[in-house]
């Protein structure tokens, strides 16, 4: 599909293995309740999401520390060098095991931007590799379009160890610190005009940290943004914030977990409401089913982190790849209580992601096809009550649950109860569904299976009530 001689980006996209909606109804949504813009729908439609992580220092050999690298530039930015480079491994490695969209890390900490900048000398036109005419945010765009993957650009302006920025600011309080903060804002700017406008549609932009704006001495993003990508995603500001982070980086959310916030954005840096810092994050953990604001949780983590926490590549560092059996709690803990999932994974210095997290992620998508890709049997539809046959008498152990969430998040208390031996029995119960709920519970032999919303905000909507038996 084309817009404006553009890729447009604003297409279906299934949510990983099962139907993200096999019922559709089609009104305009109540005003009352929020709802989520088509950015918002496409992410949470979309469960996986990618963060590929990429800067000089997982070139150099040596064990990233991040105290280090904020402070200190790079010596010779020649060490990137990869000579097996290809960018079509990285995206369809993540195609194969479920993601629907991948990020890149533009620029991290070192302040280097893996793209053509006019703006700053420290890109790569400045480099040996190529001659200089590199550009791995175009050839990451590229076979992110090749295999249909919506593609997002992460972009740090809160570290920058060559310009000396360090959490948003240049050091000092005298004409020249005020210089250099104008020029380095100036730069930013530049900088993302570029991004936003050389490459065509993004799905999302994420700034490392949220991004100071004009009112706290930092550069003007999000006008640039809503001007050049005004159906994106954009994570944020204190203008802004279209998703919210999930309060840890362990890859899961806390349940129940709303995709409603009281409060239109969640700060830049540290949070700039008390209520939000609060009991270590605890609202941006569970969300407010009264809120006023559609904010969805994201849950974060990176590939590298089973006793350990490296986003970045790092030498001999294999076995802190999670297990299997760990990424698919994940998945449960994430995308099963209605948060999106974004894994971070990184290539190697030589370009292309490691052979053994390439085998992790497909044996952890195949795992997850095994568990949910073929229900038993599945319904939805409007209503408080949502019935499923089961002939014979079949052994059940999940239900998959799902809102239409075009039209907002309804159902506040749910059960699912199992016709057992020619009498009812409660297998599960909970809170938020919202656009996906994953319930486990004891493998019970039964011959029908009931959901029953109990109190809800309007007309409940469900998409998907569906039944599993995973061995």
């Amino acid at each position: 599909m084309e817009k404006n001689g553009k890729k447009d980006l604003k297409r279906t996209i299934s949510s990983g293995t099962i139907a993200s909606s096999n019922i559709r109804v089609d009104q305009k949504p109540v005003d009352e309740i929020p709802t989520p813009t088509a950015a918002q729908l496409q992410w949470q439609e979309a469960e996986l999401a990618a963060l590929v992580c990429w800067d000089l220092h997982a070139h150099d050999g040596e064990f990233y520390v991040q105290s280090e690298a904020r402070i200190t530039p790079v010596e010779n930015i020649n060490i990137f060098n990869p000579q097996e480079y290809d960018t079509d491994q990285w995206i369809k490695t993540l195609k194969d095991a479920g993601f629907r969209i991948a990020i890149l890390t533009v620029s991290h900490e070192t302040g280097f931007f893996h793209h053509q900048s006019d703006a700053t000398p420290y890109n790569m036109k400045a480099l040996k590799w190529r001659d200089g005419k590199g550009d791995v945010l175009r050839d990451f765009k590229e076979s992110c379009e090749k295999y249909g993957i919506l593609p997002g650009v992460y972009i740090g302006t809160r570290w920058n160890a060559f310009y000396g920025v360090y959490d948003f600011k240049v050091s000092g309080s005298n004409a020249f610190a005020e210089n250099r903060q104008n020029h380095y804002n100036r730069m930013v700017e530049k900088v993302v005009e570029e991004i936003f406008t050389r490459y065509g549609d993004w799905a999302m932009v994420w700034f490392d940290g949220g991004a100071h704006g004009p009112e706290q001495g930092g550069p003007d993003v999000l006008s640039i943004w809503e001007k050049y990508q005004p159906e994106g995603l954009f994570y944020h500001n204190l203008q802004r914030a279209d998703i919210r982070w999930g309060g840890s980086e362990t890859g899961t959310v806390s349940y129940p977990c709303w995709g409603t916030f009281p409060f239109k954005v969640i700060g830049a840096g540290e949070s700039s409401r008390e209520e939000i810092a609060a009991n270590n994050f605890e609202l941006l953990k569970t969300g407010d089913p009264n809120g006023s604001y559609y904010m969805p949780a994201m849950s974060d983590a990176p590939l590298r982190g089973h006793g350990g926490h490296d986003w970045f590549w790092e030498p001999d560092r294999e076995h802190i790849i999670y297990p299997v059996e760990d990424l698919v709690d994940m998945y449960y803990k994430s995308v099963g209580r209605n948060s999106t999932l974004i894994l971070g994974v990184t290539p190697n210095p030589s370009g292309v992601l490691p052979t053994k997290d390439v085998e992790r992620l497909k044996l952890w998508g195949r795992e997850i096809e095994r568990r949910f890709g073929k229900p038993i049997t599945q319904t939805g539809g409007r209503g408080q009550e949502y019935q499923l046959e089961l002939d014979p008498v079949i052994k059940v152990n999940h239900v998959v649950i799902q809102e239409d969430i075009r039209f907002g998040e309804r159902v506040r208390t749910y059960t699912v109860e199992g016709l057992i031996e020619g009498r009812w029995q409660t297998l599960c119960s909970g809170q938020c569904i919202g656009h996906k709920r994953i319930e486990k519970f004891d493998t019970r032999d039964c011959s029908a299976l009931k959901l029953i919303i109990g109190d809800s905000v309007k007309e409940p909507i469900i998409t998907n009530f569906s039944a599993f038996y995973v061995s």
